[in-house]
């Protein structure tokens, strides 16, 4: 199947490795391509040279945590450092009855992920500037995309992941990023995610799920 090379901007690829979405889902991941285009002109949230690759570089990307976990209803999870709604955009599709909380220190990101959200029909999304430092609350999970070093971001969040466990993996971080080079401060598993899909961009990249037993 060629859907990366043939149709870059093609929602076709999400549908390949995700075919149980409802009628719903699918018009909205058709969506993302062609409302992420428009935002993009009017604000680098992505890349330039990444923009006709926004479903495999972004959205498929964002897309293999969903590979691990499927958020039970009622889920809390936090996106920081959000930037142009990864991964919280395409997960909050993915899980409608989770709620997402997408934050970022940028405001005018933040606003314009607050447009998309809104777009896309996201009823289950909420976005806030505001520093991960600064977040109240507890979360099952918290995610990010190569915000920081890991072993930072475990620092400033550690404190906001709740207890009480509902999912079927435990609550904590999920972290996308390259091959980990440092040693992690708490137990943890590492998911290559050419094992979920095969295009070399994912050859080097990896899902570190952080927990404490």
């Amino acid at each position: 199947m060629h859907t990366t090379l043939d149709a870059p901007m093609s929602s076709a690829i999400i549908f390949h490795h995700f075919d149980a979405l409802s009628t719903k889902q699918r018009d909205q991941f058709e969506q993302i391509g062609p409302i992420y285009k428009a935002w993009n002109e009017k604000l680098n949230l992505i890349s330039r040279k990444d923009i006709h690759h926004v479903y495999l570089k972004h959205v498929l990307h964002a897309l293999s945590i969903a590979k691990v976990v499927n958020f039970e209803p009622g889920t809390q999870v936090l996106d920081v450092g959000t930037g142009g709604g990864f991964p919280g955009i395409p997960l909050a599709i993915m899980c409608p009855q989770a709620q997402f909380y997408l934050i970022d220190s940028i405001g005018k990101k933040v606003r314009t992920v607050r447009h998309i959200a809104e777009e896309l029909g996201l009823t289950n999304v909420t976005t806030q500037q505001i520093r991960a430092e600064n977040v109240e609350g507890q979360y099952d999970f918290i995610l990010g995309r190569a915000v920081t070093k890991l072993v930072s971001f475990h620092g400033w969040i550690r404190s906001k992941i709740s207890p009480h466990h509902r999912n079927s993996i435990p609550n904590g971080i999920l972290y996308l990023q390259g091959n980990i080079t440092t040693q992690l401060p708490v137990q943890h598993r590492t998911y290559a995610l050419c094992n979920f899909f095969n295009d070399p961009f994912f050859e080097s990249k990896q899902l570190v799920h952080l927990y404490t037993p």
